[in-house]
């Protein structure tokens, strides 16, 4: 049970992170009445324990550019002080690939057990993922399927396809293109309902394994809608560097925008057309359904 003492230490953390950092868009409380519930308690308005957890997110600014922004969801645990960190994951940004996010998460979380246990330490590990997060962002960690592929100069080639489904409703089909996309090392987006849209990026051969696979699968109509090659004219080394550079996406996650109908099956195309222009693929967007977006 969370106890007066580490209620006021968990306020005083939280509110020198609010001076510290006093935009919402680098440091925000998930959820209001958790902390509005533990502040009573803290300063002894209250007798009844709280009984939310406090989440917040914390962006760690990097450099000039929002791409290389890392936003982390920290928890307190009611009972005790900071114990871990739950969810690591990039704000705005393809910056890292999911593997990369797994290796930094492992790596923090030990940082913390190692020198923060039954600490509240935030700030310090806020620093260690200054002082550390360039390593993760200038390091790529191949899938093991790219591994395996022998690329040269003259045949590496980054890759984007938009694929267009009659329909996308079966979760098993939709499981398939989440855990395919991952393993292949492939970032995008998945839009189920009617029509079906999924689009991946990442290197050529794990695009077309990854269309080998979804097209095997029992559709009504699936088909390539348009395809984007890029040759990379680079030293087999770097490849796996520019396709992060060429990335427009993050890894990839099912969208839905404003679902509707009878079924809940229609998206808002006004919504996807935004999502589209905002990460600068607004192109594509007649030639899915034939007029211009707004």
């Amino acid at each position: 049970m969370l106890s007066q003492e580490e209620a006021e230490a968990q306020i005083s953390e939280l509110d020198l992170l609010s001076s510290m950092f006093p935009s919402e868009e680098e440091f925000a409380v998930t959820d209001q009445l958790a902390l509005a519930e533990l502040r009573e308690f803290a300063e002894k308005q209250t007798a009844v324990t709280p009984t939310f957890t406090i989440q917040f997110t914390l962006t760690v600014k990097l450099g000039d550019s929002n791409a290389d922004n890392i936003q982390v969801m920290w928890v307190l645990l009611s009972r005790s002080k900071l114990r871990t960190v739950l969810f690591l994951f990039i704000y705005r940004s393809p910056s890292l690939v999911r593997s990369q996010q797994t290796q930094l998460h492992s790596d923090l979380n030990t940082y913390l057990k190692t020198n923060c246990n039954g600490d509240v330490c935030i700030l310090s590990a806020v620093e260690w993922v200054k002082d550390n997060a360039s390593t993760y962002l200038n390091i790529v960690f191949p899938t093991d399927h790219q591994k395996g592929m022998a690329m040269t100069p003259e045949d590496s080639v980054f890759t984007r396809l938009w694929i267009y489904s009659h329909h996308i409703y079966n979760k098993q089909k939709r499981k398939y293109i989440m855990e395919w996309s991952e393993e292949l090392g492939l970032s995008g987006f998945s839009m189920p309902g009617k029509p079906g849209i999924v689009c991946v990026e990442g290197a050529q051969e794990s695009c077309e394994e990854f269309w080998s696979r979804i097209r095997k699968l029992t559709w009504k109509r699936i088909l390539i809608r348009h395809r984007e090659d890029v040759p990379l004219s680079c030293p087999p080394s770097d490849v796996y560097i520019n396709i992060q550079k060429l990335r427009k996406f993050p890894p990839l996650k099912e969208m839905a925008f404003d679902a509707h109908g009878a079924r809940g099956n229609h998206m808002d195309l006004g919504q996807l057309y935004h999502f589209l222009q905002e990460r600068g693929c607004s192109d594509v967007f007649p030639m899915y359904f034939g007029i211009e977006g707004r």
